[in-house]
Order: structure tokens, then sequence, then C-alpha cells
């Protein structure tokens, strides 16, 4: 199934839009919105998996209050390009990297990590990252505030009880 070209209709567009904002909204009140039965619903959600469109439902926790106070972005360089799998799998090991992106530009990686306070972060980057055979250099930019936390962008549709107004 994985490589046929399925096109998001607007029903689709529209379960996700409830989905994205409120993963544990039910499927008859999606249903509902939608004018669907829940059984199409159900379908719909169940062929978007499979095709992965969707790829789970997640329980979202505030790091810091898990103690996890300082969250930093980390520019990382390879001493070579080809040395990416080995490097990534070894920051695969590493609990307090909680993304890896290849990037563009002046480094090869860009991590995001979360740390219990300045001294941790110090640890992680001495003893860890920068001890990765591969790694050449480090770039850290810790972050002051999140302005912005949000899931990725879907249509909008306002519900029915709202779009009575």
């Amino acid at each position: 199934m994985g490589n046929q070209k399925y096109q998001i209709d607007r029903i689709d567009q529209k379960i996700l839009s409830f989905l994205v904002k409120n993963a544990r909204m039910p499927f008859l009140e999606i249903a509902r919105e939608c004018g669907v039965s829940g059984a199409a619903i159900h379908q719909r959600v169940k062929k978007m998996e499979n095709l992965g469109i969707i790829t789970g439902s997640r329980l979202l926790v505030k790091p810091h209050t898990l103690g996890l106070n300082v969250c930093a972005f980390i520019g990382v360089s390879l001493s070579q390009a080809n040395r990416y799998p080995e490097v990534v799998a070894a920051l695969t090991r590493i609990p307090e990297v909680v993304e890896c992106h290849f990037v563009t530009g002046k480094h090869a990686l860009l991590l995001k990590i979360f740390c219990t306070d300045h001294n941790h972060l110090m640890e992680i980057l001495i003893s860890t990252i920068q001890n990765i055979p591969g790694v050449e250099s480090t770039d850290t930019m810790i972050s002051l505030d999140q302005a912005i936390e949000r899931q990725v962008w879907v249509n909008d549709f306002p519900s029915k009880e709202t779009s009575r107004e």
C-alpha cells in the first residue's frame, strides 16, 4: 500500500485538523463535525495510519515538570560526511537528545536536547557528544524561552458548534 499515491480529500483534512488539535477527540464527535459515520472516520484514520500520513499520537510532557530546565540546540560538524550514519547511531543512545536533523548550512546536524541544568549540558557536550568519533565540533545555543509550540499546520475547519453563531 505504501507506494500508492493517496490524495487527501477535504474530509481527511478535516479529520486531521481535529486530531492535530486534540489527538484524544472521540471519533464519533469528529464524525458529527464531518457529517459522516463513526465507522467512516475509523476507516479513514486507519487508512491514513497505514499509508504513513498519521504516524501515531503521543502524550506530550512539559520537560520542566521532569526537572529538564535547559533546552539547547546544538549544531554538529562532522569530520567526514560519510560518518553521518555512525554519528546518528551514537546520538540515538543519548536520552537527552530529543531531535536530530540532517541540515544544510554550516553544520551537518542540528540537535535539540533537554538537560537538568547548565552543568548537565556541559557534561553531555564534553563527555558524550564531543567524544563521538566523527564529530569535529559543536556550536550550542541555549533556548531562553519557547515562544511558539504547535503541531504541523493543517487547514483549520471551525466546528459546527462555533460556526452557528
